[in-house]
């Protein structure tokens, strides 16, 4: 439960989604606040707080620290939020990649220059 209700918190939410891009290199709490805009006590503060939830690991490279998520600790919320998906049979909820949920972004019209070639 401490790992939901530390993501439950958009900046935080947002921290965890960046590390997660990044893959398991990770990134320096410099790097992370000037990529998502933040003030580094702010990042400090979300870092703690996910840290604490066992979402990032964090270690020492020189004089910084470098934080990434830690990805084993996110397969175990995801394992755990679909442990009983459909009966506990997942193959029956025909779960789809990310891609195939999204809503399909509209087209322009065509403009009135490409109307007038046409016709």
């Amino acid at each position: 439960m401490t790992r939901l209700a530390a993501l439950a918190q958009d900046s935080r939410l947002a921290v965890f989604r960046h590390l997660v891009q990044l893959g398991p290199v990770g990134a320096r709490p410099g790097a992370i606040a000037e990529s998502l805009a933040v003030s580094p006590s702010t990042l400090s503060f979300h870092l703690k707080a996910l840290a604490h939830a066992g979402l990032v690991q964090a270690w020492p490279d020189g004089r910084s620290i470098v934080y990434r998520a830690d990805f084993a600790a996110m397969q175990e919320l995801l394992d755990f939020l679909t442990e009983n998906c459909c009966g506990g049979v997942p193959a029956a909820c025909a779960i789809t990649a990310p891609e195939a949920r999204r809503p399909l972004r509209r087209t322009a019209p065509p403009s009135s220059s490409r109307r007038r070639q046409r016709e």
